[in-house]
C-alpha cells in the first residue's frame, strides 16, 4: 500500500485503510504471532489523522482478538495463523453498522438461551436483582414515564443470573445500540409497555421456579410483537425506501 496522504472526513473509511495498511504490512513482512506492529505514532503521520482514529482502529481488531496492545511496549500480532487473519480481517472490513431487524433477530435468540439458563442457574441474589429491575421497570411504566433503559436492565439481570459469561458479554455489546433503536423507532408505546409488567412477572416467577421450559415460553411470548413489529413494520419502510428511490 503507498504511503500518499490520505484526505478522508469518514472516519470509518479511514479506519479500513488503516486496517488494510495492517493487513498488508503482515502479509509483507511475513510478521509472526507476538511480532510488533507499526506505533500509533508512524500510522498516524502515514494517514495525515489524529491518533484517536488509528487507536479506534487497532482497538478493532483487538475487540476481535487479532492483536494484542501492551502498554508502554505496543501492539503485537496475536497468535493467529496468517490464512485466518486475512479472512477475518476482510470480513471486519466488511461488516456494516447493524440494522434494528438483525439486532432484534440476535437479541431473541441470546434470550432465549439466557433464560433458559437463568431458570437454571440463578442464586438468589441474582433472584433478587431480577426483582428489583422488574419492579424498577413496572413503578416507571406505571408512573407514564419512558422504561426502555429498565426493561433492558431487567434482561440483563437475567443474562447475568445465566452463569454464563459470553452470552452476558454479547448482550452488554448489543445493549447500547438496542437502546438507541428503540428510542429511534419509537418502539415501546403505552399498550406494549403495560403488557411488559405482565410478561416480566411472568418471566420472573418462571426463573424463581427454577422452570427453563416455562422461562423460555414466556420470553418467546414477550418478544412475539417485537418479532412482528419487525417483520411488518421495518419491511415496509425498507419498501417505501425502495419505491421512494425509483
Amino acid at each position: 500500500m503507498n504511503t500518499e496522504k490520505f484526505i478522508i472526513n469518514d472516519k470509518a473509511n479511514v479506519q479500513k485503510l488503516i486496517i488494510a495498511d495492517i493487513k498488508d504490512s503482515i502479509n509483507r513482512q511475513n510478521l509472526e504471532p507476538g511480532d510488533k506492529l507499526p506505533s500509533e505514532r508512524v500510522l498516524s503521520q502515514k494517514f495525515q489523522v489524529p491518533r484517536n482514529i488509528v487507536r479506534e482502529a487497532l482497538q478493532k481488531l483487538e475487540f476481535y482478538g487479532l492483536v494484542n496492545s501492551v502498554p508502554q511496549s505496543g501492539t503485537f500480532v496475536a497468535h493467529i495463523g496468517v490464512t485466518a487473519m486475512n479472512g477475518m480481517i476482510d470480513d471486519i472490513m466488511d461488516l456494516k453498522s447493524p440494522d434494528f431487524k438483525s439486532l432484534v433477530e440476535t437479541r431473541i435468540l441470546l434470550e432465549l438461551k439466557t433464560v433458559s439458563l437463568a431458570a437454571k442457574n440463578r442464586t438468589k441474589s441474582e433472584l433478587e436483582n431480577i426483582k428489583l429491575a422488574m419492579e424498577a421497570y413496572k413503578s416507571k411504566v406505571l408512573t407514564g414515564k419512558d422504561a426502555v433503559q429498565e426493561d433492558l436492565l431487567f434482561h440483563l439481570a437475567i443474562a447475568k443470573a445465566s452463569g454464563n459469561s459470553t452470552l452476558r458479554t454479547l448482550m452488554l455489546f448489543i445493549t447500547p445500540e438496542i437502546i438507541t433503536k428503540f428510542e429511534e423507532h419509537h418502539v415501546c408505546g403505552n399498550d406494549r409497555a403495560y403488557k411488559g409488567i405482565n410478561q416480566h412477572d411472568a418471566i420472573y416467577q418462571a426463573i424463581e421456579m427454577q422452570d427453563e421450559n416455562a422461562a423460555e415460553e414466556m420470553m418467546k411470548l414477550h418478544f412475539s410483537e417485537l418479532f412482528i413489529y419487525c417483520n411488518k413494520n421495518l419491511n415496509n419502510q425498507n419498501q417505501e425506501q425502495i419505491l421512494s428511490k425509483n
